[in-house]
Order: C-alpha cells, then sequence, then structure tokens
C-alpha cells in the first residue's frame, strides 16, 4: 500500500497483518482519486472507518486541508498514527477512537469529502450515510463515497447518488447533498 499522488507520491505505509483486514487496492484507490481530482485541493475530509488511513493521508498528500481519521480498532489506529508520523503530516489531522455512530453524532464540523469503507459484511454505511445526511455533516459540492462489495439499492434522504463504479468485486457509490428544488 501506497501513496499514489501528490507531495508524498510513491511513499509506503505501514500496513496491518492477516486476512480480516480489507485495505482500499491500489487499483481502486487510483480510480477513485481520478474522479475526486477536482474535491480535493482545500478539503476537508473524514475518513470514517480509516483503518491505516489510506484514504485521508492519500487526500493530504493530493493538497486537502485536513483530516479527520476515526476507527474503532485501537490496532488501527496505531498503524494509522505510525503511518502520519511517517508523512509528517500531524498539524493537518485529528484522530478519534469511538464506534462510528458517536463520531457522527458528536463532531462539530461539516465535510468536503467523506469516506465510509466499514467491514462488508455490516450495513454501517447505510446508517452511516443517514446521519451524515440527517446532521447536515457534508457540505454543498462535497462528495460521500460509500465502499462495499455489492451496488447500492434504496434511497438516503437529503442525499442523491449521483455515479456508482464497480472494480473487480468492490463498489463505490457517490453521494452528494439533494439539491432543494
Amino acid at each position: 500500500m501506497r501513496i499514489i499522488g501528490g507531495r508524498h507520491r510513491g511513499r509506503k505505509l505501514a500496513e496491518f497483518g492477516g486476512e480480516e483486514i480489507r485495505p482500499t487496492a491500489d487499483r481502486v484507490k487510483e480510480s477513485l482519486f481520478n474522479i475526486l481530482s477536482f474535491k480535493i485541493a482545500g478539503a476537508t475530509v473524514l475518513d470514517l472507518f480509516c483503518g491505516s488511513g489510506n484514504l485521508g493521508l492519500e487526500c493530504l498528500s493530493r493538497g486537502a486541508a485536513s483530516a479527520h481519521f476515526n476507527d474503532f480498532s485501537k490496532e488501527s489506529l496505531l498503524v494509522l498514527k505510525k503511518n502520519i508520523a511517517s508523512l509528517k503530516v500531524e498539524r493537518e489531522c485529528e484522530i478519534t477512537n469511538c464506534d462510528y455512530l458517536f463520531c457522527l453524532a458528536n463532531t462539530n464540523k461539516t465535510y468536503d469529502l467523506i469516506f465510509i469503507d466499514p467491514p462488508y459484511a455490516k450495513e454501517y454505511g447505510v446508517q452511516a450515510l443517514k446521519i451524515i445526511a440527517g446532521r447536515g455533516l457534508l457540505n454543498e459540492g462535497g462528495v460521500a463515497v460509500y465502499e462495499r462489495d455489492r451496488a447500492f439499492t434504496g434511497e438516503v434522504a437529503g442525499l442523491e447518488m449521483y455515479d456508482e463504479r464497480r472494480y473487480g468485486k468492490t463498489y463505490l457509490s457517490f453521494f452528494k447533498v439533494t439539491e432543494n428544488v
């Protein structure tokens, strides 16, 4: 796993051991950041199920203003902290170690980019999208990206899925704030 663009391009990131962890593959990440390329500079980012921080750190490398990393796993945050120190981006980072519901209910910020990459077996992402919409956590013009192993079905009041891409077994669903008509 590595940073693929920006000022830290080519830098390797610390990774997890074991098979239960599923970082976003470089090929998927490259496609994702090609799609988001014009949204990153100066952005405020929430990496909700951050793991090693792969997605949020990629944003910082490409010019995001700040990244809020959250994960319930203390082991994940140890790897994240190694990666943040390695890239020397401590000043641009906020780290919380809590359940995603608590994180979303207690943040007092809004974001330009929100990455939702929960364990595939759980439906945490749908609930996260509902809270994001209900609390107005996504800025106008912002994007929430939900990564999962199947296409998104259904609707989320206040958000509109405007794009979905499939990369092998990975689906990326892109959401924006619903325009008031």
